[in-house]
Formats: C-alpha cells, sequence, structure tokens
C-alpha cells in the first residue's frame, strides 16, 4: 500500500513539473525574430496567406536595453520598452503623440529558434517567428 502511494505521489509529482514552464528571462528574447506564421482567429480569413506576409516580411526585435521594435514593410511599425513578466512580455508601445499604452504578449512557446506568441480578445493574434 505504501510502495502504490509513492508511486502515484512520484507521477503526479512528474506530471505537474513537465507542465511548468519557468518564466521568461530577456535574454532568452535579444535579438531579430522574422514572422514566419500570423493567425487572427476571429478573421476570415483566420491565417494571414503566406505571399502577403513574405512580401511584407514581418519582424519584431528585442534589443539589451529592453527596448523593442516590430517592422513591416520595410518600416517601424511599434516601438518602445519591454519587460518579462511569468510567461508574458509585458509591451509598453510608445505612440506618436508622446504618449504609452501597455499590452501583453502571452508566449505559449519559446526555444533558442522559435517564439510564438499571442494576444487576446477581439483583434488578438498569434504570431510564430524564428530567430535569425
Amino acid at each position: 500500500m505504501i510502495k502504490s502511494t509513492v508511486y502515484i505521489s512520484a507521477i503526479i509529482l512528474l506530471c505537474c513539473l513537465a507542465s511548468c514552464k519557468s518564466a521568461i528571462k530577456p535574454e532568452e528574447l535579444y535579438g531579430k525574430w522574422k514572422y514566419t506564421k500570423i493567425e487572427h482567429p476571429n478573421a476570415d480569413p483566420p491565417e494571414m496567406p503566406a505571399a502577403q506576409l513574405q512580401s511584407q516580411s514581418p519582424s519584431i526585435e528585442f534589443s539589451k536595453n529592453n527596448e523593442y521594435q516590430i517592422i513591416w514593410g520595410g518600416k517601424i511599425l511599434s516601438h518602445g520598452k519591454f519587460t518579462t513578466e511569468g510567461m508574458n512580455i509585458r509591451i509598453t508601445e510608445s505612440m506618436p503623440d508622446g504618449t504609452t499604452r501597455e499590452f501583453p504578449f502571452w508566449v505559449s512557446e519559446l526555444t533558442d529558434k522559435e517564439i510564438v506568441f499571442e494576444t487576446k480578445g477581439e483583434d488578438g493574434s498569434k504570431v510564430t517567428a524564428v530567430k535569425e
């Protein structure tokens, strides 16, 4: 009986450890990430066509001074500061009028070569990007 209790406890512990993700560290993000897929779950069609994505060549770059910029069509679409918080990247976007707005990117996957992040809400999107 004790042996089976220890066995079951070990299985539960291993499952918990396998499902836990460590918090994102800013240095894991540093560099340029080229978008390879953009999905908009509430849009029709839900995925941006590959030809359009390729022609715009979007990317996001995170720098060591905790700044970011999003490039779209060869121009800066968005820029500002970022911080990490658990599995979120908290963006503080600098607006043209000098104000800022904040929003999170929820990261569902992060390796040294690929990141998948998304925004929630009506206009939410999910982005897959590879590190250049």
